[in-house]
């Protein structure tokens, strides 16, 4: 059984002073909590380190994009296997529930983490006890990578058209991967801006693509200190957002040499910083 990514509601319209019924489709959105498995073969431990407010689907790559971007995990070969919790309360709160079982060298420092992890569709980072404890993980990106503006200004129709979600509903965010030459490689929706992100990074992760040098994301809406964050963990050198960057995303970016575009339409954009990699 696989969670609905739609959900169908009885609207009142009004146009004017007409009124009138009729039904509509809104985005699903359900918590998914993420525990993992970890320890010693001999003593394993299970820990439940968040739950973050999701539309339902690639909810393992969600889990593992989470987790690499939280500096818990390094890559996909510290997994031994990721799946939904069989022995949680009714079937359908099943695939609520993600467990990720760790190899047993894998090291966690709970202390540093700060946190429980609680995250919402809108924020992610809003309870993190220290910016600078985000920064852990960054690193300037290693590429020469270059593209022409013309790429970017087709990024956000081609991102469009892939999102069959937004589409029924108009409520989902979206995350693409386009290649050097433009081409959309990988797109996923959610309610949330970061877990969109999260998914796109935890499938790449699982194809042992990161860092993702030869790449840039886009992202629907603004670009948060968060995504940047998240892209930089992934080795992204250039992000671009369909709204506007916010001042300590565009300070982390220039401070590790990203790339960063805001405001991109089908005939203009924004470059914030790294104009080098941006040719006309």
């Amino acid at each position: 059984m696989s969670l609905p990514r739609v959900h169908k509601a009885e609207v009142v319209k009004m146009t004017g002073i007409d009124i009138s019924e009729s039904p509509d489709l809104v985005a699903v959105e359900e918590p998914l909590e993420i525990r993992i498995g970890y320890g010693a073969t001999h003593q394993r431990e299970q820990k439940a380190i968040s739950v973050t407010m999701r539309t339902p689907g690639n909810d393992f790559e969600l889990a593992l994009g989470f987790l690499f971007t939280e500096n818990i995990i390094a890559g996909y070969d510290q997994v031994v296997s990721i799946q939904y919790c069989a022995n949680v309360g009714k079937q359908e709160e099943r695939e609520n529930v993600v467990r990720v079982e760790l190899r047993p060298d894998v090291k966690i420092d709970f202390d540093k983490i700060e946190r429980h992890f609680y995250t919402s569709s809108s924020c992610g980072v809003c309870s993190k006890t220290s910016i600078e404890a985000i920064k852990t993980g960054c690193s300037i990106p290693v590429s020469d990578l270059i593209i022409t503006g013309d790429i970017v200004r087709q990024s956000p129709g081609q991102l469009r058209e892939q999102q069959q979600v937004f589409e029924y509903t108009g409520g989902l965010h979206a995350a693409g991967l386009f290649d050097r030459n433009g081409n959309l490689v990988l797109m996923r929706e959610d309610v949330g801006r970061h877990n969109a992100l999260d998914k796109v990074l935890g499938a790449c992760l699982a194809e042992n693509k990161i860092p993702l040098a030869d790449y840039f994301v886009m992202v629907s809406g603004r670009a948060s200190f968060e995504l940047v964050q998240k892209a930089l963990m992934a080795g992204v050198p250039i992000l671009t957002a369909i709204g506007a960057p916010s001042s300590l995303a565009l300070k982390l970016a220039a401070d590790f040499g990203m790339t960063l575009c805001g405001f991109v339409r089908k005939d203009s954009f924004n470059i914030y910083c790294g104009r080098e990699r941006i040719t006309n």
